[in-house]
């Protein structure tokens, strides 16, 4: 059902059963899955491709150009997953050429006022909390969760199942399966209770704990300390996806709190 008071291209490509409220704004270079639900005063500009049974409400803006002086009206697109729900005024921007998308993944949560800059990538199941704000191509693994009012700054990688605490400042890159809080952002422990509702189950809980005691709380540096992992624990998927992680890491990875190094 089209609102009569909404604005919609003839030239948008709208699946039969989406309902899009009054005043809302949808643009020519646009696709729109069924099922999906789009409030009163939404705008989704070119380049928009909302999956399934999606949620916009009132004041988002998906799709917007890119905040980036290097942008040059150049085509490129975002991408929202199926069942992906987007709160009051949330804004996603679309990519620049550099990598001509911003993705953003299905069972995905981006309460109100939360930005999403252009060329980010956000795994599957991820919760966005109020008023973060992520920057240009930032990455974040599935299921990861980002507390109310965290900051993100550009090309930051944020692991899987990453629980992070509000008001935070993310300026160094947090492996899988952690806890992150404090400023500046340090390691605060394993994700457990969150690792348990996925399904972790104890033993693979205890051999990320392990992981994470080298390195952090073994006193060597991440380098000695990856070649102690590699040596000393057992082969797992769990390290794999660790190692990958902090090996890949341009930025550096997040330090440990001082109540977790060891004395």
């Amino acid at each position: 059902m089209k609102n009569p008071l909404a604005q919609i291209d003839a030239a948008a490509r709208i699946a039969k059963n989406v309902e899009i409220g009054p005043f809302s704004t949808i643009y020519p270079d646009v696709e729109i899955g069924e099922g999906t639900w789009i409030g009163p005063n939404v705008t989704i500009m070119d380049g928009a491709r909302i999956g399934k049974n999606c949620k916009i409400y009132p004041g988002a803006v998906i799709s917007a150009p890119p905040q980036d002086l290097k942008y040059e009206g150049e085509q490129t697109y975002t991408y929202i997953g199926d069942r992906t729900v987007v709160r009051e005024c949330a804004t996603v921007n679309r990519g620049t050429k550099e990598s001509g998308q911003t993705l953003v993944g299905s069972d995905v949560l981006l309460m109100a006022y939360t930005h999403t800059a252009h060329d980010c990538v956000i795994g599957n199941h991820c919760i966005i909390v109020n008023a973060v704000q992520i920057a240009g191509h930032v990455q974040i693994g599935e299921y990861a969760i980002l507390g109310g009012a965290a900051a993100v700054h550009q090309f930051v990688r944020i692991g899987a199942h990453v629980m992070i605490g509000g008001g935070v400042m993310v300026r160094t890159e947090v492996p899988p399966y952690v806890l992150a809080g404090h400023n500046p952002i340090s390691y605060s422990g394993v994700n457990i209770v969150g690792l348990r509702r996925r399904g972790f189950d104890s033993g693979q809980i205890e051999r990320i704990k392990e992981i994470y005691r080298y390195l952090f709380q073994s006193g060597l540096n991440y380098g000695k300390a990856i070649e102690a992992i590699e040596a000393q624990t057992p082969d797992s998927p769990e390290r794999k996806h660790i190692l990958e992680f902090v090996k890949a890491s341009k930025r550096g990875i997040i330090k440990a709190s001082s109540a977790e190094r060891k004395d």
